[in-house]
């Protein structure tokens, strides 16, 4: 996996991957169509976001590059690469449970907040990378 260097691209298998977090000044497409959807997404070596019809859908502190984005009524799944350890933020349903795998690993379980954010670490300074995926429970 590496940076997007286009910012955002769906990729063969209809999956989504966007940010570059190599930039050294913040970057920005939008209106890029997607099933149905216009995304927008702002990325750097500080942050990189992601949002779907204006709203919040994915951000990492520091910047990433997230490949394979799928998301279905029950699950979000996705690869984060980095250069360091990152705080992502994915928006979900509001004040639901959910289980968190890093690596296939079961981190535990996390409920959302009201506004339906979930927030976790994930240590990228060693593995550079890591497989994301969240299942509503």
């Amino acid at each position: 996996m590496s940076v997007i260097t286009e910012l955002i691209r769906e990729e063969a298998d209809g999956t989504l991957s966007f940010g570059n977090y190599e930039l050294a000044v913040k970057s920005k497409k939008q209106d890029f169509e997607y099933e149905g959807d216009l995304y927008k997404v702002k990325t750097f070596k500080e942050i990189t976001k992601l949002e779907r019809n204006g709203m919040f859908v994915y951000e990492s502190v520091p910047g990433t590059a997230v490949s394979h984005m799928d998301v279905t009524e029950n699950t979000m799944s996705f690869e984060v690469e980095g250069t360091a350890d990152a705080q992502i933020t994915v928006e979900l349903e509001e004040d639901t449970s959910y289980q968190v795998f890093v690596n296939e690993k079961g981190i535990g379980e996390m409920k959302t907040n009201l506004g339906g954010k979930l927030v976790l670490s994930v240590e990228l300074e060693t593995m550079k990378s890591a497989k994301i995926r969240i299942e509503k429970i």
